[in-house]
């Protein structure tokens, strides 16, 4: 994703035809070593040979935005969308970026491929690269407001949203009994299983995993560094105040911007505003002891401008 992730072992689906996969693989060489415009020649061939070669239309459209081309580069992502169902290369949010489609939720496959091809090096990337701090900021945070409530941060039962693997749980692990995990890569889920820190784990996306809950069944819920795939907050808020017991914590971080409503970033992340936050959580049935400014990871060694959320169930 840019500059804000390290990215993975780069998507590639083969077209099926041998000399259109090879034209793709020169256009990359010819990429990579800045000779755009005959990179671009190279898969408007390999597209001539295989017309629904996906990751030849989205690295067209990668190109054709360098390249200062707005109109082409809207229709190679388009070209790339239609051709995969499942949008694994994520031109819809390359769309959105380009201001040519609507900010929208983030197509499940593209998530799912990121992060599977990013497991095996996630912890030290984002945490050796980026200077990750999540977990801790929430643990921080969850301390402050129970401490203010003069009670004990310990909690029978919670749930990691976005898991990963196994961060967050590893810094609540003293105070939780019983964690139930839950992401949408399989890869990811194998990492957090080897931990031994969750009694649960489920391969589902965020909601997915709250709306097979029950009603009350959690003291905590968890979502580190995990908002920023979720372009509307309010249903993913209203299954985790549903799934709550009375008293219960949510606890999240997100990336903010200064502006109104949720944008998607650069690093194609959606940042959401310090008052959209708010409204969705009041809105939600939460009372809110605590919203800070605090950045969870750097961007080129600059803090990204973020927001942590303890939101009570009431």
């Amino acid at each position: 994703m840019m500059n804000m992730v390290p990215m993975p072992a780069r998507l590639f689906l083969s077209s099926g035809d041998l000399m259109a996969d090879r034209r793709f693989e020169f256009a990359r060489d010819l990429q990579l070593k800045g000779d755009l415009a005959a990179a671009a020649d190279l898969l408007s061939q390999a597209i001539e040979l295989a017309p629904d070669f996906t990751s030849a239309w989205f690295t067209l459209g990668e190109l054709r935005e360098q390249l200062g081309e707005h109109e082409a580069a809207v229709a190679a992502f388009r070209a790339a969308q239609a051709s995969d169902g499942g949008d694994r290369h994520g031109a819809g949010l390359r769309l959105m970026r380009l201001g040519a489609a609507p900010v929208a939720g983030m197509p499940e496959a593209y998530v799912q491929a990121l992060f599977d091809q990013y497991a095996p090096r996630f912890e030290s990337s984002l945490v050796g690269d980026l200077g990750y701090r999540g977990p801790a900021l929430l643990f921080k945070a969850v301390l402050s407001v129970r401490a203010a409530a003069r009670k004990p941060a310990f909690f029978k039962r919670a749930i990691d949203l976005g898991c990963g693997t196994g961060l967050a749980a590893t810094a609540f692990a003293k105070g939780v009994d019983h964690f139930f995990g839950v992401d949408l890569s399989p890869r990811m889920i194998e990492k957090s299983r080897a931990t031994g820190l969750y009694a649960e784990l489920e391969v589902a996306d965020m909601l997915q995993g709250l709306r097979g809950r029950p009603d009350a069944s959690a003291d905590l819920v968890l979502a580190a560094d995990a908002m920023v795939y979720v372009a509307n907050m309010a249903p993913l808020l209203v299954e985790a105040a549903r799934v709550l017991a009375g008293g219960g914590l949510l606890a999240f971080t997100t990336e903010t911007h200064g502006g109104e409503g949720v944008i998607l970033g650069a690093g194609l992340r959606y940042a959401h505003a310090a008052e959209y936050v708010h409204a969705a959580v009041k809105a939600a049935g939460f009372a809110m002891p605590l919203l800070e400014d605090r950045s969870a990871r750097n961007e080129d060694n600059v803090p990204v401008p973020g927001l942590v959320v303890v939101a009570a169930k009431t």
